[in-house]
């Protein structure tokens, strides 16, 4: 049976030694590797998040988009057609025609005067 020698003791323990250094490394080299991708400036977190805000200002936009477009079709009626510069006047600056009589009509109460003095007193 051969005998062990010190030197071959010696290098037993130092491949053992180099596997484990060999295994951090790997493991840290893994590590550095993988933390851009999690954490770093192109994460999936931050992409996820970029995500949430994409969508957001899509609806935001689709919304705006929709009033714009209500605005140009209010905008084209007002330059061709003079039924909504008519219907304008009437509505919001109370115009009447030349021709017209213009009856107002007050709410219930609002200027209704009391029928007797002894009902005003109650």
């Amino acid at each position: 049976m051969p005998r062990a020698t010190p030197v071959a003791g010696l290098f037993s323990t130092f491949a053992d030694v180099s596997v484990r250094i060999l295994a951090y490394i790997l493991v840290a080299l893994i590590v550095a590797l993988q933390y851009p991708m999690w954490l770093g400036k192109g994460s999936w977190l931050q992409v996820r998040a970029y995500d949430r805000q994409l969508t957001q200002q899509r609806d935001a936009n689709a919304k705006l988009k929709a009033r714009n477009d209500a605005l140009d079709a209010d905008v084209r009626d007002l330059k061709t057609g003079f039924e909504a510069i008519e219907e304008r006047a009437r509505g919001e600056l109370g115009m009447i025609k030349h021709d017209e009589v213009l009856f107002q009509l007050e709410s219930n109460g609002a200027g209704a005067k009391p029928a007797s003095p002894t009902a005003a007193k109650r």
